[in-house]
């Protein structure tokens, strides 16, 4: 059998788009002889439309897709996700559902099992799961036609399971002998290689082909991969799509060889999905460029650098803000990055509006000494200007602040937080070392300059971000452990880090909740991120014990 895999990048809620993206992408698999197509899990609506589903208009229309699909697709099958609306009663009103169309109907409906409830998802919010598997009978073989997570909770390879149930052996023990998966699985770090495994294993273990149609694309603070699959009964890959990026996969499920798996670099990974995530999200708001401050300092470097590569260096302005305290070569460096790029390249000087605001508040500030508050008034001045850019040019402001500094609050709010995209919010400060030596590695981009010198806001005479934090690579080895794994102080203690700054820096993350409740959307690229997967209350007194 000839099964087409349609790597694609729906826009939520944008019917007329996706259903022309996906039928366009329909044809041209048939013309290559495709047999049977697969589209990803709720493409029609887009994936996570969260609570659009409970707006009925908005149900309506992708079922009003549905059926414009069904009417176009002929003796070839197409199998793509929809939201269906539930009649049983009592139970959640809609099912994520998949349909298996051909000949002009809609011959079968599928609907997910597994409805994930953690970390960014939230699909028990909305939908009723199916309460029993059956095979799809085609070409004389049966197909398990799943949904996403229902592959996700194989018993030999998870050593903690989320769920009782295991839809694919159900379906196996029913006779399938074909998987097929639609998917919208967001990527973080490694998770291509994680999901990549687990395939393989369940594919060897129980003896059947599974193939993988994935989503692409960038949905908010989510990005897909893609990296869509084909694996024969012996757990070995026939096809491998590239990922971040959409494709039409054709693979003959009879004939075809297995070929050897070669991931790129993990830091060209990141790059390419933070591009992708940036892409999207500009795109998809409607915006056509962006704006950013450029200190000189390696974070705004490396923001700019993805957002030329993302969008073309003519959609990007880099807006200089020095103040009495920048210094020559921070200005000297922004503008080298700057020609490098070749975006567009602005000096705004913020020492007249400093003194202003320092004027207007000398009378209710007399009886007090300076102090971050006046720091404050600089990076509070730079949003404003930013912010004044893009309402007269229509630019979309990017932040730049990497999550070391989110989780202990070094930004400021309404100043360097001021944007609508943190693009680098869930990328660690050694993290960004390294991608930017790697964005280095055949010629130099970012000035060597923004590696190497000591990281500073410069917003006082001789500022060092060490001055009142331990080394980053300390810093960020403890954040990984607390924030990423969860783990509590007095693990971080026996693990050899000191007790002191453990406890400074778990009091840094706990005080800058409130500020991260205001930040700006953040592409999500960690297991465990800021913003809609971790739900930490502002006002609480939990403390974490060191002993």
């Amino acid at each position: 059998m000839k099964l087409a895999l349609l790597q694609l990048d729906p826009t939520v809620g944008d019917f007329p788009a996706n259903t022309r993206k996906l039928l366009d992408a329909y044809r041209r698999a048939c013309s290559q002889g495709a047999e049977l197509v697969v589209a990803p899990e709720l493409f029609l609506c887009g994936y996570p439309p969260r609570d659009l589903l409970l707006r009925p208009d908005f149900v309506e229309r992708n079922l009003q897709a549905l059926a414009a699909v069904a009417k176009e697709v002929g003796t070839v099958p197409l199998c793509v996700g929809y939201v269906d609306r539930n009649p049983a009663r009592p139970g959640k009103p809609l099912l994520n559902a998949a349909a298996f169309i051909e000949g002009g109907q809609v011959r079968h409906r599928v609907v997910k099992t597994l409805l994930p409830t953690y970390d960014v998802f939230d699909e028990d919010r909305y939908f009723e799961p199916a309460h029993a598997a059956v095979p799809i009978e085609f070409k004389g073989r049966k197909l398990a036609l799943t949904i996403c997570e229902d592959i996700w909770n194989d018993e030999d390879f998870w050593p903690q399971r989320l769920y009782r149930r295991d839809p694919v052996k159900e379906l196996i023990a029913a006779g399938a002998e074909l998987v097929v998966n639609l998917s919208a699985s967001p990527w973080h770090r490694g998770k291509e290689k994680t999901r990549l495994e687990m395939l393989r294993k369940v594919a060897r273990d129980e003896g059947v082909v599974i193939v993988q149609a994935n989503a692409v694309g960038g949905n908010d603070e989510l990005i897909f991969d893609g990296h869509s699959v084909a694996i024969d009964a012996r757990g070995e890959v026939l096809t491998l799509a590239p990922g971040f990026r959409e494709e039409i996969v054709v693979v003959d499920l009879d004939t075809q060889k297995s070929a050897p798996v070669e991931w790129p670099q993990d830091e060209e990974l990141l790059f390419d999905a933070l591009c992708l995530g940036v892409r999207d999200y500009v795109g998809k708001c409607g915006f056509k460029s962006v704006a950013l401050g450029l200190s000189g300092g390696i974070d705004s470097a490396l923001v700019a650098t993805i957002a030329a590569h993302a969008l073309g260096p003519d959609k990007v302005l880099g807006v200089a803000l020095p103040s009495k305290f920048s210094s020559d070569h921070s200005l000297r460096d922004a503008e080298q990055l700057a020609r490098n790029l070749g975006i567009r390249y602005e000096v705004i000087e913020i020492e007249p509006a400093v003194a202003a605001v320092n004027g207007q508040l000398a009378g209710i500030f007399s009886q007090q000494k300076a102090d971050v508050t006046e720091e404050n008034v600089q990076s509070r001045l730079r949003g404003l200007i930013l912010m004044a850019i893009s309402n007269k040019f229509g630019s979309l402001v990017l932040t730049t602040g990497n999550k070391s500094e989110m989780a202990v609050g070094y930004c400021t709010l309404y100043g360097d937080m001021c944007g609508a995209l943190a693009v680098i919010a869930d990328v660690f400060k050694t993290e960004v070392y390294a991608l930017s030596r790697w964005i280095n590695r055949e010629r130099e981009i970012i000035p060597a300059s923004s590696i190497t010198k000591a990281p500073s806001a410069e917003l006082r005479p001789n500022q060092t971000d060490q001055d009142s934090l331990p080394p980053y690579d300390v810093l960020d080895a403890i954040l990984r452990h607390y924030i990423v794994e969860e783990a509590g102080a007095e693990e971080l203690v026996k693990k050899g880090f000191d007790p002191a700054v453990v406890r400074d820096v778990i009091n840094k993350v706990t005080f800058s909740e409130y500020k991260r409740r205001q930040a700006a959307p953040g592409l999500k690229v960690s297991p465990r991120a800021f913003g809609v997967g971790r739900r930490i209350p502002v006002a609480q007194r939990f403390k974490s014990q060191t002993a």
